[in-house]
């Protein structure tokens, strides 16, 4: 079983100021809701686009009849990136000549009209007519239609949620923490990181993962099975969304098909007995790999409750691990312990 380390949320973490965090996917489907029926895609000829020098900013943006926009940070490096003129430079310029510069590197020849994403008087985004927008909005309904018991880790150190969304982009760190079952002896809880831009910043994307511990860093620790999907913002982006469906809904499946299982594995270990006596039971937990003194503990705290169940001497081991000293000894024990339930498979 390959395990890994995810770094991709403490990464979001440490990265987003207070007012990019959401407490609720409930608020953060609203900002998102609120954002998308603000904004408004606009469509010009390269020949009626120009910059100009700016009030509320030193430049902005004139879309022929549309009027002026204020450029952000990101629309600025985007206008720049389309003129093929490096952003630091610009930037060493006044207003005047940024403006001189723009109205001879940017393209005016092509007959396709740029995508221009406005909010208000802001300009969000420039793109030429090849790129395709998939609202933020739209995959928080998806996970909210079907990932319904998920929800998201504590909070980070900084008092991150795990639940953002900016001027660039979205991300989303879920959890069920309801799903924890057996893998291989071992338990571990399903999850999943969700991500998109409706700017062009990043792809829109799914990570889903099973995994064994979340620290207040927002690694997400010892994950098995992980599953990525990514796709661009192209003619077909909006395919993602079913894509991105039914990946939720295996892990869904798969995280109902397990714990039933596990149940079902919990109700018979409740009454399968490993033996009458002392000794029989003695000798299947030494061939089952547990250590004599340890054995011998967990018979006598079986043996007061009147019966050798295997859940029974499942948690009389756990128990026991509880009051090792080191704490290597104490998780060999644990595994151990763990794997006695496969024998009620």
């Amino acid at each position: 079983m390959r395990r890994q380390n995810l770094s991709r949320a403490s990464h979001e973490l440490f990265r987003r100021p207070a007012d990019e965090r959401f407490e609720s996917l409930e608020a953060l489907a609203t900002y998102c809701q609120d954002r998308r029926q603000n904004s408004r895609d606009r469509w010009h000829p390269p020949a009626e686009v120009a910059v100009a020098a700016g009030l509320a900013s030193p430049l902005q943006l004139t879309l022929g009849g549309d009027g002026a926009f204020e450029l952000n940070d990101w629309s600025f490096g985007q206008l720049c990136r389309l003129a093929g003129v490096g952003k630091e430079t610009v930037n060493r310029l006044t207003a005047d000549t940024a403006c001189r510069v723009f109205d001879e590197t940017l393209p005016r020849g092509s007959a396709k009209p740029l995508q221009l994403l406005t909010d208000g008087a802001r300009l969000r985004s420039v793109h030429t007519a090849a790129y395709t927008r998939l609202h933020d909005a739209e995959l928080v309904e998806l996970v909210a239609e079907f990932a319904r018991d998920f929800q998201p880790p504590q909070p980070g150190l900084n008092g991150a949620t795990g639940l953002y969304a900016g001027e660039q982009d979205l991300f989303c760190f879920l959890i069920d923490p309801t799903g924890w079952t057996e893998i291989e002896g071992e338990a571990f809880a399903p999850g999943f990181f969700l991500w998109n831009s409706e700017v062009g910043r990043r792809s829109v994307g799914i990570q889903t993962f099973w995994f064994q511990a979340v620290c207040r860093n927002h690694i997400v620790w010892d994950a098995v099975e992980v599953v990525e999907f990514t796709r661009k913002h192209t003619t077909n982006v909006h395919d993602a969304l079913a894509d991105m469906r039914r990946i939720i809904e295996r892990l869904v499946a798969k995280r109902d098909a397990r714990r039933d299982a596990f149940a079902r594995c919990l109700s018979r270990a409740m009454h399968e007995r490993l033996g009458e006596e002392a000794e029989e039971v003695l000798k299947t937990l030494l061939a089952q790999g547990i250590p004599r003194s340890a054995a011998r503990q967990a018979l006598a705290l079986a043996e007061r409750q009147g019966r050798f169940t295997i859940f029974a001497l499942v948690d009389a081991l756990t128990r026991v691990a509880g009051e090792c000293v080191y704490a290597g000894e104490r998780t060999e024990l644990d595994a151990r312990a763990a794997q006695l339930l496969a024998l009620a498979a």
